[in-house]
């Protein structure tokens, strides 16, 4: 007597073994790409990206957006859903004149351009059976919606480092959060934004 309950597994054929781990294959995620080195103006981004998406993507970033380029932001990585870049101290980056310490507005500014970008590379990620100029088309409506900064500790020296990850990419908003440091290491201050994406 058999349980009406319990099932067995018909037999498979050599075929449909064959199709099913064609099936299996087929879906199982894309292998994470090392980064590559990629010469850029006058120094080297490491990228997940092709060199055609990294170099107008850094040049949209850097010299396109006109405050950026005002901030001195650089670009020194792009991962598939995070960025890092660095911004060297000026004169007209002093918020203290006493102390040389960097202006609050920059290191927000700077943590926001970045959760920007990181927002860029993880759209360019998400649609990489695309051409790279069609990637680069999604950008258009991207735009910040909240800012949360926390300052942790004064910005004095000459070399700072940012990064920003996405923690969640939707079809209309991304959020992020970032982190904006000295030569050092040491944590100057952290953010988090929403962007709308559409």
């Amino acid at each position: 007597m058999t349980d009406k309950h319990s099932t067995s597994t018909p037999p498979t054929s050599s075929a449909d073994t064959a199709a099913s781990e064609a099936r299996t294959a087929h879906a199982a995620p894309a292998p994470i790409a090392q980064p590559a080195a990629i010469a850029y103006d006058d120094r080297t981004v490491h990228s997940v990206f092709e060199a055609e998406f990294t170099t107008k993507l850094c040049e949209i970033f850097e010299q396109m957006i006109s405050f950026n380029q005002l901030l001195g932001v650089k670009v020194d990585a792009l991962g598939h859903e995070s960025v890092r870049a660095h911004l060297r101290m000026r004169p007209e980056l002093i918020g203290h004149f006493a102390h040389n310490r960097m202006h609050g507005g920059v290191i927000s500014a700077t943590l926001d351009s970045m959760g920007g970008l990181a927002v860029m590379a993880a759209t360019g990620a998400r649609h990489m059976d695309e051409p790279p100029m069609q990637r680069l088309q999604r950008f258009g409506k991207l735009g910040t919606i909240d800012l949360r900064v926390d300052y942790l500790r004064p910005a004095i020296g000459a070399l700072f480092f940012c990064e920003a990850e996405v923690m969640r990419l939707g079809s209309r908003v991304a959020n992020t959060r970032m982190s904006f440091t000295d030569e050092q290491g040491r944590l100057l201050a952290t953010g988090a934004a929403a962007y709308i994406v559409s």
